[in-house]
């Protein structure tokens, strides 16, 4: 593997394949790393497969002009990407403190890109060249394509188009609207033309230059009461499908309107076959190497994207909005060859670590019509219960499992990824989850119920929480069955909209009856276009318009999440402060139910009883009242006695 087979990362690469300029310039803010994991491999790849000469520009220096000019000016124009997550994201914690490191750049190194990377990129290009089209995409763009609020500076913000100087947004996956645009370009169409592709947002000058739009508030309407701003979304959110999603219009003045065009149509099993076909170099570029390399290419580098789209609509998750409901899959081949490539690489010690995408267990649309109708605008798949049309069915997944066992070399093949285990159970078969078990889970399997209270479930659009009791219990039954010990590691979340002090006392009493205390809580994040962000921000349900309480206070959000982790001695003083203001002073005392013991005037924070310290540190304990189990998850090699028999039949 040299340099030549990587696409050009500097002007020497450029001379060195015989090219005296690129057709694209593709200025990224990750690293440059050749995997189908990444946004930027696939869209250079697919350009390059249609003809067309792509140099990558990996976090140029966005002080520095002279960064963004190595390959002099494109003939056809610049491609801005973000990378991998948005850039905010990348840099700052859900307290909004800076990250130490960033898995995406060499070494891990924080810094390399800037914050708000799509507008600073599109300033940085516009400062030397005025008119060369400037497309975005990726992540940070495709979710702040329209009026969204930004939760690092607490404000509306008008679209990333607008404010970076960029002539359209290529939106979701991009690999239709991407050719489509380069070969318009290439044909000589002005890009101030090009208003009409799917999967695109454009500045449209004029109304009578939209045609076939439904118009949204305009962004100072949106500015100006948050109830409009929470229809507004709405109307987007509804229109997310390729099939009946509609254009979309946002006034900025009298003359100035962001147009949104209907979702690229969903790729067909052989189109995203011959994307996850390209000659992929399948790691990072050899640059990097003398830096350690890119963290993040241990994540992906024996994993399987098995599919794209997720019909499940968690409310905190940005899917909809990037990939779409509509599943679309791999073929057995194409997932075949490329295990057979992974067993061929020299540090391959026989361990697949995923095969998935963000729902595993997807792995083709949720009922037959979605293909021909789209997606059901006002109704979801498997939320508040599985609809009657749902096609319940795993039977694909497992045959593609059985096959990818048999591949040579291949040891274990793990499924890391999330699975929904609401799905999961409206398959009246149990095939899957005997398959799972007994061939895929690594001793504990992660999955994400993310609360008990049944009105903050019903704000996430997660299932009721009997339907997580039911599926712990048949998966300690199937373990039983075919004698296996294996765990479940719940991932919980505080402080989402509609969590209150006393829904997070009821997590925290969920956590003592399981006798489990959380390594790592997952404080509620408002990330772009998400429904949950909207309601953190409006303190509307935007599907109902019926008021959301949030917890926005940095000290509630404290409190709640140490209500969770109570048997942590560092959150003690929180803990006490959050169960006296729920008013819940029983739970405070040295009885069996209680979560600590009272204050010590004078004395500090008490300690536990010599009897239970281990216990509630989430050590050893004694027998017959939970098993231990090891971690090879997010809990970390060294927390191994963390994980107990969690899920024991009550």
């Amino acid at each position: 593997m040299t340099r030549s087979d990587f696409l050009p990362l500097s002007r020497n690469d450029m001379l060195n394949r015989g090219w005296d300029s690129v057709d694209f310039a593709y200025v990224i803010g990750d690293a440059y790393v050749d995997h189908p994991s990444f946004g930027h491999a696939i869209i250079s790849r697919v350009l390059e497969s249609r003809g067309y000469r792509v140099g990558i520009i990996s976090q140029p220096d966005w002080k520095d002009p002279k960064s963004i000019q190595i390959y002099g000016e494109p003939r056809l124009g610049f491609l801005v990407s973000a990378g991998n997550m948005d850039s905010m994201v990348n840099h700052y914690s859900v307290s909004k403190k800076h990250r130490k490191t960033d898995a995406y750049t060499p070494g891990g190194v924080m810094g390399k890109r800037p914050d708000y990377a799509c507008v600073v990129y599109g300033n940085l290009i516009r400062r030397t060249y005025k008119r060369t089209p400037v497309i975005l995409g990726g992540i940070e763009a495709s979710l702040r394509r329209l009026a969204h609020y930004d939760y690092w500076s607490d404000r509306l913000k008008r679209s990333v188009l607008l404010d970076s100087g960029a002539d359209m947004i290529s939106y979701g996956m991009g690999e239709r609207s991407i050719v489509e645009i380069a070969d318009a370009l290439d044909a000589g169409i002005p890009v101030s033309e090009l208003t009409y592709i799917d999967g695109t947002v454009v500045k449209v000058r004029g109304k009578d230059r939209i045609y076939d739009a439904e118009y949204l508030p305009s962004y100072e309407e949106l500015k100006a009461d948050k109830e409009t701003y929470a229809r507004s979304f709405y109307t987007q959110y509804l229109n997310t499908d390729a099939f009946n999603g509609k254009r979309l219009a946002e006034p900025y003045s009298d003359h100035l309107y962001v147009v949104q065009n209907p979702p690229s149509k969903p790729l067909s099993v052989t189109e995203m076959d011959d994307v996850y076909d390209l000659p992929y170099m399948r790691t990072y570029h050899p640059s990097y190497e003398e830096k350690s390399g890119i963290p993040a290419v241990s994540e992906i580098r024996f994993s399987l994207i098995s599919s794209r789209g997720c019909f499940g609509g968690c409310s905190f998750c940005a899917l909809t909005f990037h990939q779409g409901r509509i599943v679309q899959a791999r073929s057995h081949d194409s997932l075949l060859r490329e295990a057979e490539l992974i067993t061929k690489e020299k540090d391959f010690k026989g361990y697949i670590h995923d095969v998935g995408g963000p729902t595993a267990n997807f792995r083709h649309p949720s009922c037959g019509g979605q293909l021909e109708r789209g997606v059901c605008r006002n109704r979801q798949c498997l939320f508040p219960k599985p609809c009657g049309n749902l096609d319940v069915d795993h039977s694909d997944y497992v045959s593609l499992l059985r096959k990818l066992r048999q591949v040579s070399g291949v040891k274990k093949v793990f499924i890391r990824s999330g699975i929904r285990f609401d799905y999961l159970l409206a398959d009246k078969k149990r095939d899957f989850l005997k398959e799972l078990c007994q061939y895929h889970v690594s001793g504990q399997l992660k999955v994400a119920p993310e609360h008990v209270s049944a009105a903050v479930l019903s704000l996430m659009g997660k299932p009721e929480h009997s339907v997580y009791e039911k599926f712990t219990d048949e998966f300690c039954k199937m373990n039983k069955r075919i004698g296996k010990k294996q765990y479940l590691v719940p991932y919980l979340m505080s402080s989402h909209p509609g969590s209150t002090l006393n829904e997070a006392v009821e997590l925290a009493l969920y956590c003592r009856d399981l006798g489990y205390m959380p390594e790592q809580v997952q404080d509620f994040y408002p990330t772009p276009s998400t429904l949950s962000t909207c309601m953190y921000y409006t303190g509307l349900d935007p599907r109902t318009g019926r008021p959301v309480y949030v917890p926005s206070d940095p000290h509630e959000k404290s409190m709640q999440r140490a209500l969770i982790q109570y048997r942590n001695p560092a959150l003690y003083d929180l803990v006490l402060e959050a169960l006296r203001r729920a008013g819940r002073t029983d739970l405070i005392g040295y009885g069996p139910k209680c979560l600590i013991r009272p204050a010590r005037t004078g004395q500090g924070r008490p300690a536990f009883d010599k009897g239970k310290t281990k216990a509630h540190r989430g050590g050893a304990v004694k027998p017959g009242s939970a098993d231990r189990a090891g971690s090879d998850g997010r809990h970390g090699r060294k927390k191994k006695k963390t994980i107990r028999n969690i899920h024991r039949k009550k």
